[in-house]
């Protein structure tokens, strides 16, 4: 089995809120073992229960964690066999009438993401396919007809059927794997803070930016 798995970080707003980021990422996380995933996702939330007793619901989320469990995380994904790829979006770079079109605007960003993968065959297309995305509460854009989108996109463009599924970061323990990277990536991009992306750049087999 070959697995594929999406998340994202920053915001797709165009005003001017202060709260809206500068950049918009997607990134991907494709591994044929996702066990290896759960399991050191369970190790380091088992770990943090043992110190703090509060602690529920067996989620990390890399924005809460401290630096340390942060760092953790990100170093022992090294001595896993994945690889990384990422797509990033300068917002200010978007024409208007996208702007007003978010959702196709995602679409065209996970398109191009997922298309790469495929063309540089960096997934097994002899094992069955599974492609998850993370679905958040804020997310407005991830819904039947994104799954459909895909779906189409690979048949036609590669003659592969493959399994979209949408599901949230508690449902799938590997998303929380990939929110941790996209967050570091991310942090490159807004903050010019490299600390965390040092870490796992060797996993980055491609790193493209959106309208150069």
């Amino acid at each position: 089995m070959s697995y594929i798995f999406l998340d994202e970080s920053g915001d797709l707003g165009f005003d001017n809120n202060k709260n809206n980021s500068k950049y918009f990422i997607i990134t991907a996380l494709f591994i044929s073992d996702k066990k290896l995933l759960e399991k050191l996702i369970k190790k380091i939330h088992s770990a943090l229960r043992k110190k703090i007793k509060a602690i529920g619901g067996g989620v990390l989320h890399s924005v809460k964690e401290k630096p340390i469990t942060r760092k953790r995380l990100l170093t022992k994904l090294l001595k896993l066999n994945l690889n990384i790829m990422t797509i990033y979006l300068d917002k200010s770079k978007v024409y208007t009438d996208l702007q007003n079109e978010k959702h196709i605007l995602y679409n065209y960003i996970t398109n191009i993401l997922v298309d790469r993968i495929f063309s540089k065959r960096l997934i097994d297309k002899n094992k069955p396919i599974v492609l998850v995305a993370s679905k958040r509460e804020t997310n407005k854009f991830l819904n039947l007809n994104f799954e459909d989108y895909i779906k189409n996109i690979i048949k036609n463009n590669h003659k592969l059927d493959i399994d979209v599924q949408i599901k949230t970061p508690s449902e799938e323990k590997s998303l929380q794997a990939v929110d941790f990277i996209s967050w570091s990536i991310f942090r490159k991009y807004e903050f010019n803070d490299l600390e965390y992306y040092k870490i796992i750049k060797k996993l980055i087999v491609e790193e493209n930016k959106l309208y150069k």
